[in-house]
């Protein structure tokens, strides 16, 4: 009886209701689809960082992160391979050995990046064989390097060239050789551009002196959200006391800390939008409550209790929320959904901003994020909201004499 009778009375001043339950659909439906943008855009970045190179997760020796030498380097063993197998969301297990060293082509020297990978395993996880630009790809039994454009430029190298690689191996034994330029591939990111050289793990475990050895094993993980789940099965398999494991949230915690500040000044953004859906409910409370405090007097001077007329209130704020989410939900997701599948291209923004995504690496595309948790949450805030402004009809209820209101 109580919801039927809020039900009909939301109705009695149509223009009212529709005017708030306007207000609440565009507010809840800004905040949805700025949320939705925002989520979509970093997911994107993030997978395109974390892909570029890292992976969600590496396990290292342990204190390799904090000291990045290669004595930290640890066996590739059956243990570390047979994660791929033991654990079902783990895709692949990527072995690197990686450090620096001094390139030199005559008078010219540079540092660079010396890693050594599985060529095939890498480029299924980071695609680096699409950044071939001249020559071709190096394979597992190769004695050549692959190498960076920046790099070569700076040691006026060309495709079959000499390079000459100098640095210290594992446990201070001298490292030196020479490797023939077979490939030159063009790195999104303009700093490792310029000091990235590609050498087969097999080639760059002999030229370190590190038989067997590597410095970090690159756990493939599809989704994001699979991540703790597989650092719980990889923590319970592993010894930690000889290996550690980190998240790609620990090894580039810049970019965490940026998207955390972009999402907090979206929160500004957010409050504004609520602090007038806010508004708009209070007004409709309060003129419903002042122009029904003589019905209010009357029902209460013929015996209704005052909890279960503050009820009907309730209802009501509530009714006019709910629907307005339900407004909102019924826009929004179709055109979330939308550009979820069909991504907002950026090159309608010229092609200064395309160049600014492909320099760091990331599609120029920008994905909404479709996730029934975002509308989810904006339908519970705006209860909470309804709910915490109800308040004020109930101290009206609460306080009012009877005889007082039916003479207003």
């Amino acid at each position: 009886m109580v919801i039927k009778l809020a039900w009909r009375n939301i109705w009695r001043n149509k223009r009212r209701t529709f005017i708030t339950v306007g207000a609440v659909a565009f507010a809840v439906f800004m905040a949805s689809v700025l949320r939705s943008f925002q989520k979509g855009a970093w997911d994107k970045i993030v997978d395109s960082t974390v892909n570029l190179y890292y992976g969600f997760a590496q396990v290292h020796g342990k204190g390799y992160w904090d000291e990045q030498i290669l004595n930290n380097a640890i066996e590739y063993n059956d243990e570390l391979k047979s994660l791929e197998k033991e654990i079902p969301d783990v895709k692949g297990v990527i072995p690197r050995i990686e450090s620096f060293a001094l390139a030199a082509q005559g008078n010219l020297t540079t540092g660079v990046l010396v890693i050594g990978i599985d060529p095939e395993m890498e480029d299924d996880m980071t695609g680096l064989k699409s950044r071939l630009t001249e020559g071709n790809y190096i394979e597992d039994d190769d004695e050549a390097a692959f190498v960076a454009e920046g790099v070569a430029e700076k040691l006026g190298l060309k495709l079959g060239d000499t390079l000459v690689l100098i640095s210290q191996g594992y446990h201070g034994a001298n490292a030196a050789a020479k490797f023939p330029i077979k490939g030159l591939f063009k790195f999104a990111l303009p700093d490792l551009n310029k000091r990235l050289v590609y050498l087969p793990l097999n080639a760059a475990q002999e030229f370190y002196g590190a038989e067997n050895l590597v410095t970090s094993v690159v756990l493939k993980i599809d989704q994001r959200d699979q991540v703790p789940a597989v650092l719980k099965a990889v923590n319970a398999k592993l010894d930690n006391e000889k290996y550690e494991l980190k998240d790609w949230q620990q090894m580039i915690p810049d970019l965490l800390e940026a998207r955390k500040l972009d999402e907090g000044s979206a929160v500004i953004i957010l409050g504004i939008l609520y602090f007038i859906i806010t508004f708009a409910i209070f007004g409709t409370i309060l003129m419903m409550t002042k122009e029904r405090e003589y019905e209010f007097g009357v029902l209460t001077a013929i015996g209704m209790r005052r909890w279960k007329l503050f009820s009907v209130i309730w209802w009501e704020t509530v009714f006019v929320g709910f629907i307005g989410s339900i407004v909102r939900i019924m826009i929004s997701i179709p055109i979330t959904y939308y550009y979820n599948v069909n991504p907002i291209d950026m090159a309608v923004m010229g092609e200064d901003a395309v160049a600014a995504y492909e320099k760091f690496g990331i599609d120029p595309v920008m994905p909404f994020a479709f996730e029934f948790s975002i509308f989810l949450w904006q339908a519970f805030i705006i209860f909470i909201v309804t709910t915490i402004l109800a308040l004020y009809p109930y101290w009206k209820i609460m306080n009012m004499k009877p005889v007082e209101a039916m003479r207003q």
